[in-house]
């Protein structure tokens, strides 16, 4: 394989259950992009495969040093076999490291698209200059990576951080944390509900205020789990926040442990296309040498 760790050109992948998303990485801006809509709703693993080759292939040059890829599932980060992945039935085990480093000659990285979010954060957002911190993605699920001593966490399945699973109410965190809650309880998305809150609409204000109540739970046992000093959040109901937050806040007030809550900072990623930096983050988590870059 090709020695070019020194080289600062990365590129981030990510593999949606609707798209995958390349881009080209340069002293941290996104410098080309490319996009293609899963084919075959994800029903047939070698066009997914092909459909990934594709799209790196449209962004790769003889600069660049390594590849990141996030996907939604879980991952041996070693071997990096993806298992399971999430709206891709197709793909319940898939060896994609090795598959494209033969294409393309170069390391390849790959891990669970919510570390690559904390990890993205720790790069290129506000998690830069801390070593111990947990990034939450509010979306369409309710996903974490943890940050610890500087680096991501390692385990031994790629299951830390998935609070979103953890049994909360009738159901889990993610059912009540993230667009599952507004599709179940109110029959919207979270982007409609977030339209509707900005026109002052009654429903959806009650509604942020309800999923502000059960973040703040959802941070409670993140706390109590691994009591980090900085929480980032991101994801498409993040960006709501400012109809939800003073809940939160207030509920977080009942935390037996008030030393912690004051201790503890809480901030929203304003990183543009989050989901391929992250992706290239992985590069930075793997290749000492790219530290400082």
């Amino acid at each position: 394989m090709k020695n070019r760790e020194q080289n600062s050109t990365i590129i981030g992948v990510d593999l949606g259950g609707t798209n995958i998303r390349s881009g080209k990485i340069q002293n941290g801006e996104i410098v080309h992009e490319s996009s293609i809509r899963v084919p075959e709703n994800g029903q047939n693993k070698e066009a997914v495969i092909k459909a990934i080759k594709n799209t790196i292939a449209d962004v790769y040059d003889q600069n660049v040093a390594a590849i990141g890829v996030g996907v939604p599932s879980l991952v041996n980060r070693h071997s990096g076999i993806v298992y399971d992945v999430q709206n891709i039935p197709s793909w319940k085990m898939v060896n994609l490291k090795e598959i494209l480093e033969n294409i393309f000659d170069v390391p390849v990285f790959i891990d669970n698209d919510a570390n690559c979010f904390a990890l993205g954060e720790k790069v290129y957002g506000k998690g830069r200059g801390y070593d111990d911190f947990v990034g939450i993605t509010l979306g369409t699920g309710f996903g974490a990576g943890i940050i610890k001593n500087g680096r991501l966490m390692d385990d031994a399945n790629c299951c830390s951080g998935e609070f979103g699973s953890v049994p909360y109410l009738d159901k889990t965190l993610e059912d009540y944390c993230s667009g599952k809650f507004f599709a179940q309880n109110f029959q919207k998305t979270g982007e409609e509900i977030y339209h509707l809150a900005m026109q002052g609409n009654k429903e959806a204000l009650e509604a942020l205020e309800q999923i502000g109540y059960h973040i703040a739970n959802a941070i409670k046992i993140v706390l109590f789990t691994v009591d980090p000093k900085l929480i980032i959040f991101g994801g498409s109901v993040a960006k709501a926040h400012e109809f939800f937050k003073n809940t939160m806040i207030n509920e977080l007030k009942k935390f037996p442990y008030q030393h912690v809550i004051h201790k503890l900072q809480l901030e929203f990623s304003e990183i543009k296309h989050s989901a391929i930096l992250g992706a290239g983050a992985l590069c930075f988590n793997n290749i000492p040498q790219f530290a400082e870059i």
